[in-house]
This record gives structure tokens, C-alpha cells and sequence, in this order.
């Protein structure tokens, strides 16, 4: 009766799934169905101890997981040897995540007779897994696949999960340097908090906190809900962190915030409200001033009816990455993302058809916690499907300059381990990392933050901030701007300053020359080139207010991204961007009259700098008379160096002498 006896064995494991628990009680009422039963089907000979064991087969099928150990236990003093019971035993602890007694249970099992249930070895080492016994695991499940007759099937469970052991006995005997620092009562309180994420400056964090829905409560299991609340950096400490209030908070659940790197923006998970495309939207709000706006669903195509949570936004304002389970992933749950492809003067956002990430990065299991760093090139993210600790461990992945991620790296021993990691952020700076635990922490889930690693680490960037103003009045201004590429012309960033306090922030890396211009309605549009090539610290931001001079007679600024060729006035290809913007701005100010001025500095004489300041002039008008400028509208004059702006004396007053202007000379 041997195989009648692995038979009923391998049913009681039930964890991998609901059916195998229906399957089990089929055939446990089969049994009670005839009016006698062998006792061979069992591996005792106690009439008692089986009737033990029934019973406890339909407690455990109730629900009543107490009371079925009790039954168990009652069989087992019975008889010692009673397998079924041990194994049973060791599935009612799975359920309840109690590991280390699941453990011992399959153990004494496989003691008794380690042929009865070859399965037993896979089960173990799966418990030994969950609770970071890699080498026992890995023990187990090479044995395992020694053993002859085993399913395709659970070969390959076994494969999967000797992977993930070999790799956790190898990581943990070589930790990564990691010192996680609890972030103190001013974040972290006696309930949970969890989801952080920060600005680019690192001035304000955001975090989640369970809460009681009644705040009279104490913390309980029961009666909890989800709030945001925000801290502000105040030099090396965050203050006490404030519940954000509404809109934003509501007497419902709000999880998992990101806020856009310049602060501009929040997007969050909402869950259950009537209005909802799925189970579980994504919303958004913007800030005006200090005010937050009244909350939007993100809509479709983002929403679906299926379930959607855990968004990131770019630092360049184009690109939300989030979670997903709509058909057409590569598992349960995926990382996706959508563009922006329009902003209404309303404010609503269009989105395009989202794009599952990747297949380097998702898997047939589930991909969560997605974290778009500021590089805007480097994502973590949590992983059960990828190798690991066991459970989801965090994992990172760098997109190249094709769009293509590089093969998924796991961060590390023991920044993972054999329980769930998520929710990992990085400073823009990329060498401080923030994330949830309860790790050495009386009261659940805290936040904690560490050095980051080297290996670890994205690309190095910095941050520009400042605000955009009237020249003339010093009034703050709402306007757009953009930061390009100086060698590629690429534009990285179009934007809006703050609509109260005109303030910008963006995220660019180092190492690279950059166009900046603003521009509003009814004022001269501003440029401006820097470089971040020779930055040595990027945690100080470069610094610019831009000032806006209103539109009026004889009012001229300087074209900045015009350049030329040494000593000739052939134009740059740099240049074009800056040429664009002084098209549109003819196109845009239609009833507006210009000259184009050249300037030189004093090397040279003055007949050279004289053919050298109107032939640079003349290419630029040239360039609009091609670009359907009428030649009425424009025209351009030499100046040689008459006009100096700066000291002749030195290289630098001689750079910006040497320049390119246009003047209003009437507006009709």
C-alpha cells in the first residue's frame, strides 16, 4: 500500500495553491464515505490516532488552525511515528508563516522514513528558503533532484529554487558594506511607515503612515488607514513630519506617493472608490504656490480596470513608470510606463499607450516598487522573479543611450534578505539610499537610510534650482523653459516654473554643457549655456535666476547659445537650438521690428573686427530671411568692438564682448 500512502502525502502540502487544499478534502471524504477504512491507507495502525487526524483534517479545511494542531498533537502521543500528522503539522505552520516549526515538523518526517514522501525534501527546503537557511536548503534540494520519477514540473521548481539558495549562501558570505541608520522619532513614529520618497534638493521627504481611522484609537490590526505626511530637511535633521492634509489626505486609504524631482508634482495609489477604473488607480495633484490641487485620476490608458500602484515619475516631467497586472505582461505583476503627450491649460494630462518596460526586467512572477532615479537612467525596483535572497529583493538595472536595460543586478547581502525588500529610493547625488524595515524596530515598519554602496550607485548628478522674475518689477513669473543638450541640441527638460513663486528645480548629470532658455508671453525670451563638466561637488546645486525683460523699444539681450567657429562666422551646430527660439520668437511676436548686432572684442583691428561683427550678424539674419522671416522685419549691423560690455583686459571681459545681440527697434 506504499503508493496509496504517497498518494494522500503529497496532497497535504497545499501552500503552492487554494486547489491542492480541495483536491485533499475530496479525498479525505472518500475515506470517511466507506463504512470502514484499511489501515494501511496510513502509516499507523491506530484506529485512534487516524480518527485524530481526520478530525484534524476538517478543522484545518474551517479554518481552525489552533484547534487542528491540537487533534495533530493528540495523534502524535498516540503514535510517534505517525507521518501524515508531522507532515499536516508542517503545512498548518506554512500557512502561518511560522517557518522554523514547519522545518522541524518536515524534519521529523522525513526522520521516520525519508522514502515515504519525496516531495517532503522540496517542501523543506522551500521553508528553509523563506527563513534564510540557504544551506540546508540547498542541501535538500539537491538531494532531491537525485531522486528518481520526479515531474518536469517540480524539477524545475526545485532548479528555481536551488538557484536562489546557492546564490543566497553565496551572497551571504560576502556582505556588501551596509550601515542602515534608523531616521528617529521626527519620521518615524509608533505606527508603520513606509513608501518614502524625496525631492531633488533632499529638503522635503514624503512617507506613508498607517494610522488609526479613529484617532482616539491605539494601534491595533483593525480599524487602520493610510495617510501621507511630509518632512523638511532642516540642515542634517528632518522635523517633526506633518500629516500632508487635504486634498490629498482622505478619510480613505492613499499609498505608495512619489514626488516628482522638482517638487511639482505627486502621484499616488488609491484603491476602491466608486469613481476608479480598476481596484486600485493612480492619481495625481499639483502643487500651485504651496497649495496642492484637488486630486485627478491619472485616467485611462494608465488606469484599467485591472490593477495599477507604485508610481515613479522622470526627472525630466515625460515618463511615469508604474505596476501593472492588465493582460499583455510578462507575469503577475509588471513594471510599465507612459508618456506624457499633452498638458491642456487646464492642467489635465494626455498619456500615451502604456509599454510594458522589458523582459530583462520583467519576469513570470512579480516586479513591484519601481524607483526611476533622477539620472533618469537608473531604476530600482523589487523582484520575486529574478535570483535572490528569497521573498522580493530590490534589484537595479541601468537603460543605455539606445533605450535598451542592462541585465537586472540584486543589490546585495544584507541590504536584501530572506524576507520582502521594497520601496528603495536614492538621493540625486546617488550615494545615500532610503527604504522601510522593521529591522531592530519596536515599532513595525520604520525608515531607515544608508550609504549606498559604490557598485550600486547610478550616475552622478546635480541639480539647477532658482526662480524666473520681471526685470523691471521683481514679480515672480509662471514661465516655460528648457534645458538642452549643447552637443546634441537634444532638449532634456521643457517645463513651467510655479505658477505662484515662478521656482524651477531640475535634475541633470554632470559632466555635459548645457542650454538653458525661458521664455513667457509679452517678454524678450532669456538664454543661458553652462557647464557641469568640471563640477567636483555635486550635493551644491547650480544656481539660476532668471531675469525676463518685458517687451519694449530699443530693450536687447544677448543671444548666448549663438556660437561661431574661431575668427569666422560660420555657425556652430550648437547654435541651432538658439536660432530656433529667436524664429519663434518672430513668429509669436509678429508686429515686432529687429536688428541683429555683432560684437568683438579689441585683438586685432578694427577693420577685421569690423568684416568679423557684421558677417557674424548677417549669417544669423540670413538664417531668418531663409526661415520666412520678411526682410522688413529684420536687419543687422557690425558693431566691431564699439559697444564692450565687460574689460577688454582680461580672457573673460574678452568672451563676453564677443557676442551676438538682437534689439527691438519698433513694435507696430
Amino acid at each position: 500500500m506504499k503508493s496509496l500512502k504517497f498518494k494522500v502525502a503529497s496532497f497535504i502540502r497545499f501552500p503552492f495553491c487554494e486547489v491542492a487544499k480541495f483536491f485533499f478534502v475530496l479525498l479525505l471524504l472518500s475515506f470517511q464515505s466507506q463504512t470502514s477504512f484499511s489501515q494501511e491507507e496510513y502509516s499507523t495502525k491506530s484506529k485512534k490516532a487516524i480518527k485524530l487526524f481526520q478530525s484534524a483534517m476538517q478543522k484545518y479545511d474551517s479554518r481552525l488552525d489552533t484547534e487542528a494542531i491540537a487533534e495533530l498533537d493528540n495523534a502524535i502521543a498516540i503514535d510517534n511515528k505517525f507521518i501524515e500528522a508531522y507532515i499536516l503539522k508542517a503545512n498548518i505552520y506554512h500557512d502561518n508563516k511560522k517557518y522554523l516549526e514547519e522545518i522541524n515538523e518536515y524534519n521529523r518526517a522525513i526522520n521516520i522514513d525519508s522514502a515515504f514522501s519525496p516531495k517532503t525534501y522540496l517542501f523543506v527546503a522551500e521553508a528553509e528558503l523563506n527563513i534564510g537557511m540557504y544551506k540546508e536548503s540547498k542541501d535538500h534540494l539537491t538531494y532531491f533532484l537525485t531522486l528518481d520519477k520526479i515531474k518536469a514540473s517540480l524539477k524545475a521548481q526545485a532548479e528555481d529554487k536551488l538557484s536562489r539558495a546557492e546564490y543566497g549562501y553565496k551572497s551571504s558570505l560576502h556582505p556588501v558594506d551596509f550601515k542602515p541608520v534608523n531616521l528617529g522619532s521626527n519620521i518615524n513614529s509608533e505606527y508603520d511607515e513606509y513608501w518614502p520618497s524625496l525631492t531633488a534638493d533632499e529638503e522635503f521627504m514624503f512617507i506613508t503612515r498607517q494610522i488609526p481611522s479613529n484617532p482616539n484609537e491605539r494601534v491595533t490590526h483593525t480599524g487602520m488607514q493610510e495617510d501621507f505626511y511630509i518632512s523638511k530637511k532642516n540642515y542634517y535633521d528632518w522635523t517633526l513630519a506633518k500629516n500632508m492634509g487635504k486634498p490629498i489626505n482622505t478619510p480613505n486609504n492613499e499609498g505608495a506617493l512619489c514626488i516628482s524631482p522638482d517638487g511639482m508634482y505627486v502621484f499616488y495609489t488609491v484603491c476602491n472608490r466608486p469613481e476608479d477604473f480598476g481596484s486600485c488607480d493612480i492619481y495625481y495633484s499639483k502643487i500651485i504656490g504651496d497649495i496642492w490641487t484637488v486630486p485627478q485620476n491619472v485616467g485611462t490608458p494608465v488606469n484599467s480596470e485591472y490593477w495599477e500602484s507604485n508610481p515613479s515619475f522622470s526627472s525630466d516631467g515625460k515618463t511615469l513608470y508604474y505596476v501593472s497586472n492588465r493582460p499583455g505582461g510578462n507575469g503577475l505583476m509588471d513594471i510599465w510606463s507612459a508618456e506624457i503627450v499633452n498638458v491642456s491649460p487646464m492642467g489635465k494630462i494626455s498619456w500615451s499607450v502604456p509599454q510594458n518596460l522589458s523582459d530583462t526586467i520583467n519576469t513570470i512572477n512579480n516586479e513591484i516598487a519601481p524607483f526611476i532615479h533622477p539620472d533618469n537612467s537608473t531604476l530600482y525596483f523589487s523582484s520575486d522573479g529574478h535570483v535572490g535572497m528569497g521573498g522580493l529583493d530590490i534589484f537595479y538595472t541601468k537603460r543605455d543611450s539606445l533605450g535598451n536595460w542592462s541585465a537586472t543586478q540584486n543589490v546585495g547581502f544584507p541590504i536584501n534578505t530572506f524576507s520582502d525588500e521594497r520601496g528603495l529610493i536614492v538621493n540625486a547625488q546617488g550615494n545615500y539610499a532610503y527604504f522601510a524595515s522593521n529591522r531592530d524596530s519596536k515599532n513595525g515598519l520604520d525608515i531607515y537610510g544608508f550609504e549606498l554602496y559604490e557598485n550600486a550607485r547610478p550616475t552622478l548628478v546635480t541639480y539647477v534650482k532658482g526662480f524666473i522674475y520681471d526685470s523691471l518689477s521683481k514679480e515672480r513669473l509662471h514661465a516655460k523653459f528648457e534645458l538642452m543638450d549643447l552637443e546634441t541640441s537634444e532638449t532634456l527638460i521643457s517645463s513651467n516654473s510655479n505658477e505662484i513663486n515662478g521656482e524651477y528645480l531640475v535634475c541633470l548629470p554632470i559632466n555635459k554643457n548645457y542650454a538653458f532658455n525661458a521664455s513667457k508671453d509679452g517678454y524678450m525670451f532669456y538664454s543661458e549655456n553652462f557647464s557641469l563638466k568640471d563640477m567636483t561637488d555635486p550635493s551644491k546645486p547650480y544656481t539660476l535666476n532668471i531675469p525676463l525683460l518685458p517687451i519694449k523699444e530699443d530693450v536687447k539681450i544677448v543671444l548666448k547659445n549663438i556660437f561661431y567657429e574661431t575668427n569666422k562666422y560660420q555657425l556652430k551646430p550648437e547654435s541651432k537650438a538658439e536660432l530656433t527660439k529667436l524664429l519663434e520668437f518672430m513668429n509669436k511676436n509678429s508686429k515686432v521690428k529687429i536688428e541683429i548686432s555683432g560684437h568683438t572684442d579689441n585683438i586685432g583691428n578694427q577693420a577685421y573686427n569690423q568684416s568679423l561683427s557684421e558677417n557674424r550678424a548677417k549669417t544669423v539674419y540670413e538664417y531668418l530671411l531663409e526661415n520666412n522671416i520678411p526682410k522688413e522685419r529684420v536687419s543687422y549691423k557690425g558693431y566691431n568692438f564699439s559697444e564692450p560690455i565687460a574689460s577688454n583686459n582680461t580672457e573673460e571681459g574678452r568672451a563676453q564682448n564677443r557676442r551676438t545681440e538682437f534689439k527691438i527697434i519698433s513694435i507696430e
